[in-house]
């Protein structure tokens, strides 16, 4: 069975109705986007003509037992309930490793429902259900042990090229996912846009699926570069935030999106940040050092 783009956006607000009746406290469910759900009622309405931007939010939950929050990160495309929801929970209290078995079963069980079902109320029911297990595996993990292994991460460093950056939502949307995902880098906006981030893997892979979803077609991951850590990754970081970039461009086109960066101040960033081989794999340009 399918349903239309307008059956699908009038099931999403009716299950943000019940989302908002279930946690009516300011704070709980917050939008990422606070008109979201206005634009979405004007384009059923008709009185908008552009496609909404996809409802994306966190809803913060309570575990009694033991006494911890979780906070679950919601997006859904256009065509949920027949299109995948994308779910995420987080939580402080939990390590990677049994943050990544927590989600690994949340996606599991909502695999089971079938195209059509609305999901995020049964999503929080389960966390509610289920969670404490992964709480109490954590304290097992840290109870004292003489033979100790230590786990091993792997540290990823994705270089993203994209025709161009300009659009001000664009830059906020990556800016604020980059600083959710806890990974470092930039992103350099105009023409051509450039986005490396950095960090443990499954960070850069969420980060990577989050900015392309759900149509930027612009886009490509040109090298990506792992190592494999017993550690935190904090020494193999070349970068110590996540930043916009912002260089010169050449020439004056007053208001048109169509000015190139200054691609020579570019290599000189990435020679500060002993990145200077991606130069070439990014533009196919040999890079030239002022010091020859």
């Amino acid at each position: 069975m399918s349903a239309s783009m307008n059956e699908c956006l009038q099931l999403q607000l009716l299950e943000m109705e019940m989302l908002f009746s279930m946690f009516p406290n300011q704070g709980e469910v917050k939008l990422e986007d606070v008109n979201a759900l206005t634009n979405i009622k004007r384009y059923l309405e008709g009185t908008r003509e552009a496609l909404p931007p996809k409802i994306e939010f966190v809803i913060t939950l309570q575990i009694e037992e033991p006494k911890v929050k979780i906070d679950l990160q919601v997006a859904m495309p256009h065509s949920y309930p027949y299109a995948a929801l994308q779910l995420f929970g987080r939580s402080s209290e939990l390590d990677r490793q049994q943050q990544l078995l927590l989600n690994k079963g949340l996606t599991s069980y909502i695999g089971t429902f079938d195209p059509g079902e609305l999901c995020v109320c049964a999503a929080i029911q389960w966390l509610q259900d289920n969670s404490a297990s992964y709480f109490l595996n954590r304290k097992l993990v840290y109870e004292p042990s003489t033979q100790a292994k230590p786990v091993k991460n792997t540290f990823l460093r994705m270089w993203i090229y994209s025709h161009h950056i300009y659009q001000q939502d664009l830059r906020k949307k990556i800016l604020d996912i980059g600083k959710r995902l806890d990974v470092t880098g930039f992103c350099m906006t105009g023409k051509p846009g450039i986005i490396c981030v950095e960090g443990f893997k499954e960070h850069c892979e969420e980060f990577w699926h989050t900015i392309r979803y759900p149509n930027w077609k612009h886009i490509s991951c040109k090298h990506a570069e792992s190592i494999e850590t017993e550690g935190n990754g904090e020494d193999l970081r070349l970068f110590h935030s996540f930043e916009e970039l912002l260089l010169e461009a050449h020439g004056d086109y007053g208001l048109r999106n169509d000015y190139h960066m200054n691609l020579g101040q570019f290599l000189e960033f990435l020679k500060k940040h002993k990145s200077e081989h991606v130069f070439q794999i990014l533009f196919g340009i040999e890079s030239k050092s002022s010091d020859s």
